[in-house]
Protein backbone atom coordinates (compact mmCIF):
# COMPACT_ATOMS: atom_id res chain seq x y z
CA UNK A 1 0.00 0.00 0.00
CA UNK A 2 2.00 2.97 -0.98
CA UNK A 3 0.83 6.69 -2.45
CA UNK A 4 -1.83 7.59 0.15
CA UNK A 5 -2.59 10.63 1.01
CA UNK A 6 -2.77 11.31 4.42
CA UNK A 7 -4.12 14.34 6.19
CA UNK A 8 -2.74 14.80 9.83
CA UNK A 9 -4.68 17.26 11.71
CA UNK A 10 -2.13 17.48 15.16
CA UNK A 11 -1.32 21.24 16.49
CA UNK A 12 1.31 19.43 18.77
CA UNK A 13 4.36 19.67 16.27
CA UNK A 14 6.61 16.78 17.78
CA UNK A 15 3.39 14.52 17.14
CA UNK A 16 2.04 15.79 14.06
CA UNK A 17 6.35 15.34 12.99
CA UNK A 18 6.26 11.51 14.32
CA UNK A 19 3.03 10.32 12.37
CA UNK A 20 4.41 12.18 8.96
CA UNK A 21 8.10 10.58 9.48
CA UNK A 22 6.22 7.13 10.04
CA UNK A 23 3.60 7.44 7.77
CA UNK A 24 6.04 8.69 5.21
CA UNK A 25 8.57 5.80 5.55
CA UNK A 26 5.70 3.40 4.66
CA UNK A 27 5.05 5.17 1.51
CA UNK A 28 1.96 7.80 2.14
CA UNK A 29 1.67 11.48 1.55
CA UNK A 30 1.00 13.65 4.50
CA UNK A 31 0.21 17.45 4.75
CA UNK A 32 -0.31 18.82 8.63
CA UNK A 33 -2.80 21.14 9.74
CA UNK A 34 -1.98 22.71 12.82
CA UNK A 35 -5.56 24.24 14.09
CA UNK A 36 -9.02 23.72 12.99
CA UNK A 37 -10.10 25.77 11.22
CA UNK A 38 -7.08 24.79 8.79
CA UNK A 39 -8.05 21.14 9.30
CA UNK A 40 -11.47 21.79 8.31
CA UNK A 41 -10.50 23.41 5.07
CA UNK A 42 -8.45 20.46 4.14
CA UNK A 43 -10.64 18.20 5.35
CA UNK A 44 -13.16 19.32 2.98
CA UNK A 45 -10.81 19.44 -0.15
CA UNK A 46 -11.34 16.45 -1.33
CA UNK A 47 -7.32 15.45 -1.61
CA UNK A 48 -7.22 13.04 0.75
CA UNK A 49 -7.69 9.44 1.41
CA UNK A 50 -7.43 9.57 4.87
CA UNK A 51 -7.54 12.25 8.20
CA UNK A 52 -5.35 11.63 11.02
CA UNK A 53 -7.77 13.94 13.40
CA UNK A 54 -6.67 14.94 17.08
CA UNK A 55 -9.52 15.44 19.52
CA UNK A 56 -8.15 19.04 21.25
CA UNK A 57 -7.15 21.58 19.10
CA UNK A 58 -7.23 25.24 18.61
CA UNK A 59 -10.04 27.02 16.96
CA UNK A 60 -12.20 24.58 15.89
CA UNK A 61 -12.03 20.65 17.71
CA UNK A 62 -11.94 17.61 16.60
CA UNK A 63 -15.63 16.67 17.06
CA UNK A 64 -16.64 19.60 15.22
CA UNK A 65 -14.57 19.07 12.50
CA UNK A 66 -15.77 15.53 12.59
CA UNK A 67 -19.83 16.92 12.45
CA UNK A 68 -18.97 19.38 9.19
CA UNK A 69 -17.34 17.30 7.11
CA UNK A 70 -18.74 13.59 8.12
CA UNK A 71 -21.97 14.50 5.74
CA UNK A 72 -19.98 15.60 3.03
CA UNK A 73 -16.74 13.39 3.13
CA UNK A 74 -16.72 9.64 3.10
CA UNK A 75 -13.67 8.71 4.03
CA UNK A 76 -11.83 7.22 7.01
CA UNK A 77 -11.22 9.66 10.31
CA UNK A 78 -8.88 8.07 12.69
CA UNK A 79 -8.95 10.29 15.57
CA UNK A 80 -6.05 10.30 18.19
CA UNK A 81 -7.04 11.39 21.44
CA UNK A 82 -5.47 11.73 24.92
CA UNK A 83 -8.92 11.15 26.46
CA UNK A 84 -9.15 8.22 27.93
CA UNK A 85 -12.66 7.77 28.67
CA UNK A 86 -14.93 5.94 26.71
CA UNK A 87 -17.41 8.68 26.98
CA UNK A 88 -15.06 10.87 24.93
CA UNK A 89 -14.38 7.88 22.45
CA UNK A 90 -18.19 7.17 21.91
CA UNK A 91 -18.72 10.87 21.45
CA UNK A 92 -16.34 10.70 18.20
CA UNK A 93 -17.14 7.79 16.72
CA UNK A 94 -21.22 8.68 17.22
CA UNK A 95 -20.18 11.73 15.23
CA UNK A 96 -19.09 9.37 11.98
CA UNK A 97 -15.57 8.61 12.89
CA UNK A 98 -14.52 5.63 12.14
CA UNK A 99 -11.74 4.21 14.59
CA UNK A 100 -9.36 5.97 17.44
CA UNK A 101 -5.62 5.54 18.71
CA UNK A 102 -5.08 6.72 21.99
CA UNK A 103 -2.12 9.02 23.17
CA UNK A 104 0.37 8.10 23.99
CA UNK A 105 0.85 5.48 20.81
CA UNK A 106 3.56 3.70 19.36
CA UNK A 107 4.45 4.43 15.92
CA UNK A 108 4.26 0.88 14.41
CA UNK A 109 0.67 1.18 16.03
CA UNK A 110 0.23 3.81 14.31
CA UNK A 111 0.92 3.12 10.95
CA UNK A 112 -0.51 -0.65 11.52
CA UNK A 113 -3.95 1.48 12.10
CA UNK A 114 -4.08 3.95 9.15
CA UNK A 115 -3.30 0.86 6.73
CA UNK A 116 -5.82 -1.42 8.06
CA UNK A 117 -8.09 1.17 7.91
CA UNK A 118 -7.35 2.70 3.99
CA UNK A 119 -7.42 -1.47 2.97
CA UNK A 120 -10.69 -1.93 4.61
CA UNK A 121 -12.20 1.40 3.13
CA UNK A 122 -11.22 0.38 -0.24
CA UNK A 123 -13.06 -2.90 0.47
CA UNK A 124 -16.27 -1.63 1.78
CA UNK A 125 -16.26 0.57 -1.35
CA UNK A 126 -16.87 -1.74 -3.58
CA UNK A 127 -13.10 -1.76 -5.24
CA UNK A 128 -13.34 -5.56 -4.41
CA UNK A 129 -16.13 -8.44 -5.38
CA UNK A 130 -19.46 -7.89 -3.28
CA UNK A 131 -21.97 -10.83 -2.88
CA UNK A 132 -24.43 -10.61 -5.28
CA UNK A 133 -28.37 -11.25 -4.11
CA UNK A 134 -30.60 -9.60 -2.05
CA UNK A 135 -31.46 -10.16 1.55
CA UNK A 136 -34.80 -10.06 2.97
CA UNK A 137 -35.42 -9.69 6.98
CA UNK A 138 -38.97 -8.16 7.85
CA UNK A 139 -38.97 -5.18 7.26
CA UNK A 140 -35.27 -5.13 6.21
CA UNK A 141 -34.09 -5.21 2.98
CA UNK A 142 -30.25 -5.44 2.20
CA UNK A 143 -28.90 -4.64 -1.73
CA UNK A 144 -25.00 -6.09 -1.32
CA UNK A 145 -24.76 -5.03 -4.76
CA UNK A 146 -25.60 -1.42 -4.78
CA UNK A 147 -24.77 -1.01 -1.37
CA UNK A 148 -28.24 0.07 0.18
CA UNK A 149 -30.75 -0.88 2.61
CA UNK A 150 -34.20 -0.32 2.84
CA UNK A 151 -36.59 -0.23 5.57
CA UNK A 152 -40.13 -0.26 4.87
CA UNK A 153 -38.94 0.32 1.52
CA UNK A 154 -37.61 3.53 2.72
CA UNK A 155 -33.67 3.69 1.97
CA UNK A 156 -31.45 4.63 5.15
CA UNK A 157 -28.17 6.37 4.71
CA UNK A 158 -25.81 3.80 6.59
CA UNK A 159 -22.15 4.99 6.08
CA UNK A 160 -19.81 2.41 4.56
CA UNK A 161 -18.45 0.47 7.77
CA UNK A 162 -22.88 0.39 9.18
CA UNK A 163 -23.07 -1.25 5.52
CA UNK A 164 -20.60 -4.09 6.13
CA UNK A 165 -21.57 -4.58 9.71
CA UNK A 166 -25.40 -4.85 8.67
CA UNK A 167 -24.63 -6.95 5.52
CA UNK A 168 -22.24 -9.44 7.59
CA UNK A 169 -24.40 -10.30 10.35
CA UNK A 170 -27.36 -10.62 8.03
CA UNK A 171 -25.41 -12.95 5.80
CA UNK A 172 -24.32 -14.92 9.09
CA UNK A 173 -28.00 -15.35 11.17
CA UNK A 174 -28.23 -16.96 14.31
CA UNK A 175 -24.47 -16.82 14.73
CA UNK A 176 -22.77 -15.23 17.57
CA UNK A 177 -19.97 -12.90 16.98
CA UNK A 178 -17.70 -10.89 19.45
CA UNK A 179 -17.07 -7.27 19.81
CA UNK A 180 -13.60 -8.45 18.91
CA UNK A 181 -14.34 -10.44 16.47
CA UNK A 182 -16.80 -7.97 14.73
CA UNK A 183 -13.83 -5.44 14.85
CA UNK A 184 -11.34 -7.84 13.79
CA UNK A 185 -13.94 -8.88 10.24
CA UNK A 186 -15.06 -4.85 10.36
CA UNK A 187 -12.37 -2.93 10.52
CA UNK A 188 -9.43 -5.26 9.49
CA UNK A 189 -7.29 -5.89 12.14
CA UNK A 190 -7.31 -7.65 15.66
CA UNK A 191 -9.19 -5.80 18.54
CA UNK A 192 -8.09 -4.69 21.79
CA UNK A 193 -10.13 -2.16 23.74
CA UNK A 194 -11.46 -1.36 20.98
CA UNK A 195 -15.24 -2.57 21.83
CA UNK A 196 -16.41 0.63 21.75
CA UNK A 197 -16.10 1.37 18.32
CA UNK A 198 -18.20 -1.52 17.36
CA UNK A 199 -21.36 -0.92 20.44
CA UNK A 200 -21.30 2.58 18.67
CA UNK A 201 -21.75 1.48 15.20
CA UNK A 202 -24.16 -1.49 16.77
CA UNK A 203 -26.66 1.34 18.50
CA UNK A 204 -26.40 3.23 15.24
CA UNK A 205 -27.88 0.68 13.31
CA UNK A 206 -30.40 0.01 16.12
CA UNK A 207 -31.38 3.29 14.89
CA UNK A 208 -32.03 2.77 11.54
CA UNK A 209 -33.48 -0.46 11.10
CA UNK A 210 -35.31 -1.11 14.41
CA UNK A 211 -38.85 0.01 15.38
CA UNK A 212 -37.62 -0.22 18.76
CA UNK A 213 -34.31 0.18 19.29
CA UNK A 214 -34.69 -0.68 22.66
CA UNK A 215 -35.88 -3.67 22.01
CA UNK A 216 -33.72 -4.83 18.44
CA UNK A 217 -35.54 -7.80 16.28
CA UNK A 218 -32.89 -8.14 14.49
CA UNK A 219 -29.70 -7.13 15.77
CA UNK A 220 -29.76 -8.70 19.67
CA UNK A 221 -27.49 -8.34 22.15
CA UNK A 222 -26.12 -12.48 23.83
CA UNK A 223 -24.93 -11.09 27.00
CA UNK A 224 -21.54 -11.94 27.98
CA UNK A 225 -21.13 -13.13 23.89
CA UNK A 226 -21.75 -10.97 21.75
CA UNK A 227 -24.26 -9.96 19.07
CA UNK A 228 -26.06 -11.92 16.56
CA UNK A 229 -29.04 -11.25 13.84
CA UNK A 230 -32.16 -12.61 13.93
CA UNK A 231 -34.34 -13.09 10.86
Amino acid sequence: MAGEKILIVEDDTSIAEIERDFLEINGMECVIAKDGNDGLKEAVSGKYDLILLDLMLPGLDGYEITRRIRGSVDIPILMVTAKTQDADKIRGLGLGADDYISKPFSPTELVARVKANLAQYERLTGRSPSPSGEIHAGNVRINPTSRRAYVDEAEIDLKNREFELLLFLATNPDAVFSKEALYEKIWGMEAIGDSATVAVHINRLREKIERDPSDPAHIQTVWGAGYRFKY
